[in-house]
Formats: structure tokens, C-alpha cells, sequence
């Protein structure tokens, strides 16, 4: 069942070579235990991208983990005994190190857990085939379930009954969505059992905290393409629940657009794009994103240009307003605009307070400032110091 080491991991996988994370491998296998590398960051260094946290999995209970982290000179934190998980510390790096678990119980958003020494009970409580992958510490693959058939394919796929696995763990809906947006086989397409088992539960979603959601939803549109994964988001009921009054009929435009003009990818345009009700609150966001995606929709959708906009917030702001307003009329920008708005932001306002003194002082030098600074704008960023210091005041 275990098919092991059938595969060995890439000789340039980072953590391969890591000395501190080998120490810890070290300290638990000198103990007389098994360890072993497991989930993401498997799962990427297989698929060739940019590494995950390295997170280890092994059959020494927590406490056991912890004396033999002391007896090779390294620190453990109990950060999640109770879980199995305990957090070695390796040359300032910390490794989270989880006992093998089966589930006891779930609720749907937490699991009641018990140890144990079987790798395969360990892998049955995951959520996907394709995470349910472990490496020892000479990048030897142990793949209990199969997972490397669908990683190689690019399909993502529940282990065992993905209604079971969807009641487990409500988060596993979103998951799912984000792992396809990430790496499934556009082609391809989804798995009909997968949807259909998160179509059946879509009122689990609503027990989910809103930053848990928000967490999920950010990384999926962060994908290079989220267009089809939220697509079926919509089909499914899901995108709905989530976010209500939310429309993706924009997203595959903002993605092209964003090639179009080579942007970096900004989840915050794309979720300004879908809208929705009380994002804020349902996405539980940041106060400074929060900020950002109202300054985006009041420039979207206002009559400043986006010259002005370039010059008072930034290049990455103006291309976002760019692809918006873009989508607004189904029509690609032009790539000309990178020009008028590099030059926008790169444009110095000639006039300086000490310009307007002794003449202007407190808030009056502040309304006059900014007066001329409108003017100013408003001339393509032509008018000289000269020419704006003798315009008359309104």
C-alpha cells in the first residue's frame, strides 16, 4: 500500500540540502523512529515550483519528539501538543514535526485526534491524493494512496469519499477550488464527483470563520489563471455563499488584461472585479487592503484620469483602474497607457510650499497648494512653477 520510493525528489530540492532541517531528521531517526517530509512541500519540489512550508510527519509520539530534540542540542516548542505537533527549532529555523494521526472525530471545522505509528492512517485523514505525499530525508517518495498518478496528471482529487472528506473539514470546499486554480489541468477540467459532493454542502460554508475564508479566497485569486476554478465556484453554489451579489463574468477579462499590459498578479483587482456584498466584513480584510479596494472602485468607476490617478496613488494602482475600466467597456487597453502612466508617476509638482509664503500660511497654504497641484494636473503636468504661481485664486 505504502509504494515506496518508487520516485526520488529533484537532487536541487532546497530543503533536501538544508543541514538544520536534516538535523531534525537526524535527531528523531537516531532515536530509533521514522520522519518524514510530507504535504506541500513535497508535493511542489515533485512539481518543479517555488517551495511551501516544510512541514515533517513522523511515528515518535509528541513528548518522545521532544526529548530527542533536546538530546541532539536542538529546541522544541509545544505549539500544538495536544494535535501532535511539535515545533523544532534548527539553526533559528523552526520545523513543525506532527505525530501520524487518524480522526476520532470532526465536526466540520476541528477534528478530535489519536496517535499513531501507521503512515497509511496518517495519509486517509488528508484532504487530497496529491498532498497525501511523504519523503524521507534522502528524498526517497512514499506515496500511500497513490497521489503521484494524479500529480503527475494535474488532477486534483479527494482521498476516498469526497462528501466524507468535505464534512470533515467545510474549508476542503475552498481548498479544492484554490488547488485547481493552482494546479489542475485546465483541460482537464474538474472532478463531477468532487463537484457534485460540494454542491450537496454548501450550507457547511457558512460555519466557516471569515478570516478563514477570506485566507482561501485570496490565494485562489492569486493563481495565474482563477478564471475557470471560480467559474465553477458559481455552478456550484459556492461563490454564492461566500459572497454574495458577486459576479465573475469579469474575471477572465481581468486576467487577459493583466497580460496585456504585463502586470504583476494583485488579488485585490481581481476581487474588486467579482464585488460582492460586505466584503469587507465577510472576507474579514486588512484595514490597509480595506482601504485600497475602495480607493480602486471610487477610481474605477470615478472621471479623474488615469494620469491624475498614476500621479496621486501610484503606477499599480493606475493599471489596475486601467484593466477595470477596461472590462467596463469590453475593450482591451490600449498599451500605450504604460507610458502616460509611468511618466504620471514620475512627474515632480514644481511648486513648493516656501513658493508661497510668507503670502499663505496654516490651512490656506494647504488649500493653496492643492489648488495648484489640481491645476497642474489637470495641464498634462505641463504648467510650469512660474505659470502656476501667477494663476489667481478662484
Amino acid at each position: 500500500m505504502d509504494r515506496t520510493y518508487d520516485v526520488t525528489l529533484p537532487a536541487s530540492t532546497r530543503w533536501l540540502s538544508d543541514p538544520d532541517a536534516q538535523a531534525v531528521c537526524d535527531a528523531v531517526t537516531d532515536g530509533g523512529h521514522a520522519i518524514y517530509f510530507v504535504g506541500g512541500c513535497v508535493r511542489n519540489a515533485l512539481l518543479g515550483v517555488a517551495d511551501s512550508d516544510v512541514d515533517m510527519s513522523t511515528n515518535a509520539l509528541p513528548e518522545r519528539v521532544m526529548a530527542l530534540a533536546a538530546r541532539a542540542g536542538l529546541k522544541a516548542v509545544p505549539t500544538g501538543v495536544e494535535h501532535g505537533t511539535v515545533t523544532v527549532v534548527s539553526g533559528g529555523k523552526g520545523f513543525e514535526v506532527t505525530t501520524f494521526r487518524r480522526d476520532v472525530e470532526t465536526d466540520g471545522r476541528r477534528a478530535v485526534v489519536a496517535f499513531s505509528d501507521s503512515i497509511l492512517d496518517d495519509a486517509l485523514r488528508r484532504d487530497f491524493t496529491m498532498n497525501a505525499l511523504y519523503a524521507d530525508a534522502h528524498g526517497r517518495v512514499i506515496d500511500p494512496l497513490e497521489g503521484l498518478v494524479d500529480l503527475r496528471a494535474r488532477r486534483v482529487r479527494f482521498i476516498e469519499d469526497a462528501a466524507q472528506r468535505i464534512r470533515e473539514d467545510y474549508l476542503r470546499t475552498l481548498r479544492y477550488f484554490r488547488f485547481c486554480a493552482w494546479y489542475a489541468d485546465p483541460v482537464e477540467g474538474f472532478d463531477p464527483e468532487a463537484l457534485a459532493a460540494i454542491a450537496a454542502h454548501t450550507d457547511g460554508l457558512e460555519s466557516l470563520s471569515a478570516e478563514r475564508i477570506g485566507a482561501e479566497l485570496t490565494k485562489l485569486l492569486t493563481a495565474p489563471d482563477p478564471a475557470p476554478a471560480v467559474a465553477a465556484m458559481r455552478q456550484t453554489g459556492v461563490l454564492g455563499t461566500i459572497l454574495p451579489g458577486s459576479d465573475d463574468r469579469w474575471l477572465g477579462m481581468v486576467v487577459h488584461f493583466e497580460q496585456l499590459l504585463q502586470m504583476s498578479v494583485d488579488w485585490r483587482t481581481r476581487l474588486a472585479a467579482l464585488g460582492g456584498e460586505d466584503i469587507d466584513q465577510r472576507l474579514r480584510l486588512s484595514k490597509a487592503d480595506v482601504k485600497y479596494l475602495h480607493r480602486l472602485k471610487e477610481a474605477a468607476y470615478g472621471a479623474e484620469t488615469v494620469a491624475a490617478i498614476a500621479h496621486t496613488d501610484g503606477g499599480d494602482m493606475a493599471r489596475a483602474v486601467v484593466v477595470l475600466r477596461a472590462c467596463l467597456s469590453e475593450t482591451p487597453p490600449d498599451t500605450a497607457v504604460l507610458d502616460r502612466i509611468a511618466q504620471a508617476e514620475a512627474a515632480v509638482f514644481p511648486v513648493q510650499a516656501a513658493d508661497l509664503m510668507p503670502e499663505y500660511t496654516g490651512p490656506a497654504l494647504g488649500r493653496r497648494l492643492a489648488a495648484l497641484r489640481a491645476l497642474w494636473i489637470a495641464s498634462g503636468f505641463a504648467a510650469t512653477r512660474d505659470s502656476l504661481l501667477d494663476t489667481p485664486e478662484s
